[in-house]
């Protein structure tokens, strides 16, 4: 298996906790110095976003340090695991652009791990249970009642052991009995409550056939076999933090190979659910098309929306790695994509909703057709020629016969630009019974070949266009994103299911230009002035499927955005009325007046640079009690790094994504313990311990990364 990553590996990237631990490790010479990961999946779905971010942790880490990793399934549950899930995350993980150094099961591990739990069992530190589920759990107690003992924790080792092997046996059915680790039914951790190792189960295995019918619990089988791989740094996330000490128990008692587990923040996306428990109810009931899915951020549904996997390494770079748990704007994921498809795809012209348009003063077959560029990005890719001809479609969006302020494009005596082919001016428009334009007849100047014009005029305005003789038409799926709520499920009273976009799909009949007649699967294209969009699975020859990947920015919905943003209040001034005031409460200690700044010339504030970002990433700073540290989009196409201290305010900074904050962005950079910060954002409210909020400073929706404010 090859990896296209090796012959260009990434940099090391930014120093965070975990490549500090593996350094340090190195560097005292534990594990004789050596660095050995792995990738643990259950082969229980389809791997997702989230797990790329482990992915890219694991064989990265192992990259840099000379290291290897290991690919292992986890295979403890034969109820729910499946050989479509094996293969595809193998898959995922190439395509991903790494290769496993060796291949492995957890089922590989069966007879040594019931060799381990005789182990156990001999040193009084495991006994056989035969209470039911309930009583289990029941006795167990929670976080304010203690555990009871089970009335049957105190059987002999001598017991346990037969009881252990008719177990293994399969004289017992289902649920009957289980293996339970002897720990400590009072401590406030409750996976040290006397957890199950091993349970019952009569159902075949994907590998092991019915050779077993009892199978460990993940928490047993787990660092059993990170010992057995003899794994120096075994990487999970956050949520597996209250485990470590069962990890390290299971190892200590089973006298194995000393592995340590280290807890990293899972990544997390606006706008999606990383549940494989929501990803099966969403397949199941047919609210998507199957675990690959353009809609679904499984790392097979993206990779058939046409997102490049070197986009989502990345992305994983970007957002790094912390303890805290952070969410990460869909903006950002979106932002690395165009990045790299800019870079990458090859440029077409496609009209997803057409209009059709004639060039009355056009000869017959003047011109073949006009050579264009297939990238402006990479010369090497070569041109191609666009067919041209007297029938045209333009997109419907395109024309407006009553045009507002500052449109640029096609309308009744308006002169556009037609990519790389000439100039043409409405003169008329053909109407259907409703009323509605069905074509536009335009002129076209003989000397603009090329889309100049001969006497220099300014023409703003630039279409795409496919010629109706020769453009091929193909299905266009417009993806949007599948989820109405940045967190869907958290708003009470309301079903995540309800949270689904009606609007996340919509197919439309298009026309494309001839060459890409022969785009592969899986190609990705850049529809010039429309979006990126990538070849389905779907299509046959003659009946091309083309999926959008991601849009491009709008620069005519930003300006009606713009238009429609409420008027700002009017001021007592402005209005030239009295204002009734409001009185203010009068304090028993007279709050202390900040003293007032010293005067400055409206020159000098003109020497801030004030722009509009939008908050890509937030996450709390480790090792300090007051920043935040923000990701921030300024329109520069890279992602400022800013701390802002505002943490008493934002003790969890997820809700700051998003937002659309006010930036000095000429601010002298700033090194810091933690970074670089290249900038400021505004805020304005209370202390920390004043009952007044305290905000970040925001503007209005319809602001633009980059836009000035003044």
């Amino acid at each position: 298996m090859s990896d296209p990553t090796k012959s260009n590996p990434p940099s090391s990237g930014p120093v965070h906790f975990i490549r500090e631990i593996v350094e340090h490790d190195r560097q005292t010479g534990r594990f004789g110095g050596r660095v050995a990961t792995r990738f643990p999946p259950e082969p229980n779905g389809y791997l997702h976003i989230g797990h790329a971010k482990s992915i890219c942790l694991n064989f990265g880490l192992a990259r840099e340090n000379g290291g290897t990793t290991n690919l292992r399934f986890d295979d403890t549950n034969p109820v729910t695991e499946d050989v479509e899930y094996v293969e595809s995350i193998q898959e995922d993980i190439a395509w991903l652009g790494f290769k496993w150094d060796s291949l492995h099961f957890a089922s590989d591990y069966f007879a040594k791990l019931y060799d381990v739990a005789l182990v156990l069992i001999r040193k009084g530190l495991a006994y056989v249970d035969s209470e039911t589920a309930d009583e289990i759990k029941e006795h167990r107690g929670d976080y304010y009642r203690k555990g009871v003992p089970s009335r049957y924790r105190d059987r002999t080792v001598e017991e346990n052991l037969d009881l252990f092997a008719r177990m293994k046996a399969g004289e017992f059915p289902d649920g009957a009995h289980v293996v339970r680790a002897k720990i400590d039914l009072d401590s406030q951790n409750m996976n040290l409550r006397d957890p199950i190792l091993y349970r019952i189960k009569h159902a075949a295995h994907h590998r092991t056939g019915t050779e077993w019918c009892i199978y460990p619990m993940y928490d047993y089988a787990h660092p059993l076999s990170d010992a057995f791989e003899q794994i120096t740094h075994s990487i999970c996330t956050l949520e597996f933090e209250a485990h470590r000490p069962l990890y390290d128990w299971c190892i200590r008692e089973g006298g194995v190979f000393a592995s340590q587990q280290i807890e990293f923040a899972r990544l997390k996306l606006t706008y999606t659910v990383m549940s494989k428990r929501k990803f099966i109810e969403l397949v199941d009931s047919k609210r998507v098309d199957g675990w690959d899915d353009p809609r679904m951020p499984t790392l097979a549904g993206l990779r058939r929306r046409g997102i490049p996997a070197a986009a989502i390494r990345n992305l994983c770079e970007r957002v790094g790695v912390a303890k805290a748990d952070s969410t990460v704007d869909y903006g950002l994921l979106e932002h690395c994509v165009r990045e790299e498809l800019n870079r990458t795809a090859p440029r077409a012209l496609a009209v997803l909703r057409p209009l059709e348009l004639v060039i009355d003063n056009l000869p017959d077959n003047p011109i073949a057709g006009f050579e264009a560029p297939l990238s402006p990005e990479d010369p090497t890719l070569g041109t191609r020629v666009i067919p041209f001809g007297k029938r045209l479609y333009i997109e419907r969006e395109d024309f407006r016969e009553d045009p507002p302020k500052d449109w640029f494009r096609l309308a009744p005596g308006r002169e556009v630009r037609l990519r790389y082919a000439c100039l043409v001016t409405c003169v008329s428009v053909d109407r259907n019974a409703e009323g509605e334009p069905v074509r536009v007849h335009c002129t076209w100047d003989p000397k603009s070949i090329g889309g100049t014009s001969p006497d220099g005029r300014t023409v703003k305005g630039t279409l795409h266009w496919v010629s109706a003789e020769d453009a091929i038409p193909a299905e266009v799926r417009l993806y949007d994103r599948l989820f109405t709520s940045e967190n869907p499920g958290s708003t009470e009273g309301v079903n995540w299911l309800d949270e689904i976009n009606p609007r996340s799909l919509e197919k439309v009949t298009a026309y494309v230009e001839p060459h890409l007649k022969t785009a592969r699967p899986g190609s990705a294209w850049q529809f010039e002035r429309v979006g990126y969009f990538s070849v389905d699975k779907d299509s046959r020859e003659g009946a091309l499927v083309f999926n959008r990947t991601v849009t491009l920015k709008d620069t005519w919905a930003k300006i009606e955005a713009k238009s429609k943003a409420p008027p700002a209040a009017k001021t007592e001034k402005d209005s030239g009325k009295k204002v009734d005031k409001v009185a203010k409460p009068v304090d028993k200690k007279p709050a202390e007046k900040p003293a007032a700044a010293a005067e400055i010339a409206i020159e000098d504030f003109a020497k801030l640079d004030l722009r509009v970002g939008i908050v890509r990433t937030a996450s709390l700073v480790e090792g300090s009690s007051r920043l935040i540290r923000l990701e921030v989009d300024v329109g520069e196409g890279r992602l400022r790094n800013i701390f802002a201290g505002v943490r008493a305010y934002y003790p969890d900074p997820a809700p700051l994504v998003g937002k659309r904050v006010i930036v000095v962005a000429n601010l002298k950079p700033r090194e810091m313990k933690w970074g670089t910060s290249e900038g400021m954002v505004l805020a304005a409210g209370g202390p920390p311990d004043s009952s007044r909020p305290h905000f970040l400073a925001t503007v209005h929706e319809s602001a633009q990364p980059g836009d000035k404010i003044s």
